[in-house]
């Protein structure tokens, strides 16, 4: 049985629901960002307890496929911005295509109905996130931090991060109280 489950965002997501998974009793052959596949079925019971013990951990099971394919389009963006650094060998739009079997106006128009967004805004904030990540680390310049999530220039991550946050990188940086964002809320 495949299961979609919301708010998956990364590795530690995916151990920690895995690991619920088993107190459970169940049997997962396979967890991936926002998805399970369990060995045979669950019963409506099963479905009820599972849920709660994931929304304790601020997971949810997804029921409806629009909301499977938004879902998706999160964890696809997510996983480029954060374990594959932006690196596109298309556009945006042919790479959400290309892994989801679909036409991408479709997808685009599902997406800002059903989040309130578009989904060129949504990648541009987990980007500026994952910048601001990069730069409370302290390990690497602007420059460097541009170089590895594929911007065209050191100005052009200064523009996108200012209009986000209406601070400069530079600023941000020097604030004592970082106004980072956990993935699952933007």
């Amino acid at each position: 049985m495949k299961l979609y489950i919301r708010n998956m965002v990364c590795n530690r997501c995916i151990m920690v629901v895995r690991s619920e998974l088993e107190k459970a009793g169940f049997n997962p052959l396979h967890v991936g960002l926002g998805e399970v596949e369990l060995e045979g079925e669950l019963t409506d019971a099963e479905k009820v307890s599972l849920n709660e013990r994931l929304a304790a951990l601020g997971f949810s099971l997804i029921d409806d496929k629009r909301s499977r394919i938004i879902e998706k389009i999160k964890n696809l963006i997510t996983e480029l911005v954060y374990q594959k650094n932006n690196e596109l060998r298309s556009n945006l739009s042919d790479y959400l295509s290309d892994a989801l079997r679909a036409d991408y106006s479709s997808l685009s128009n599902l997406f800002a109905q059903i989040e309130n967004i578009t989904i060129e805004h949504y990648y541009i904030a987990q980007k500026i996130e994952r910048v601001k990540e990069l730069l409370v680390y302290d390990e690497l310049s602007l420059s460097e931090i541009a170089d590895m999530l594929h911007y065209s220039s050191v100005s052009h991550v200064s523009k996108q991060f200012k209009q986000v946050t209406g601070l400069t990188p530079t600023h941000y940086k020097q604030l004592k109280e970082n106004k980072r964002r956990p993935l699952d809320e933007l």
